[in-house]
């Protein structure tokens, strides 16, 4: 395969279309370099939107839950529930 690639190249060569052969190859390496750049970035805001997704539900769920559990109480985001001990002491 490299012996083709440089055969075609000594042609190209040969035939002053070289500097062309070579500017023609920069732009298709570079623009697929581009798309996989732009297809990653998707991908990872997608990922970030999905997870922040997944995270609205489940607070929605838990706060709906323990309103439903308790009756009245609806619990803020941060703030424990007085029945349940924490799972480790901050406090020394």
């Amino acid at each position: 395969m490299f012996v083709f690639i440089l055969i075609l190249l000594l042609l190209a060569a040969v035939f002053g279309v070289l500097g062309a052969v070579l500017k023609v190859a920069a732009v298709l390496i570079l623009s697929a370099f581009l798309a996989v750049a732009v297809l990653a970035a998707v991908a990872w805001w997608a990922l970030k939107r999905k997870a922040r997704q997944i995270q609205r539900d489940y607070d929605t769920q838990r706060i709906q839950g323990s309103s439903r559990s308790t009756g009245t109480t609806v619990f803020v985001e941060n703030e424990a529930d007085p029945g349940e001990l924490p799972a480790r002491d901050d406090r020394y």
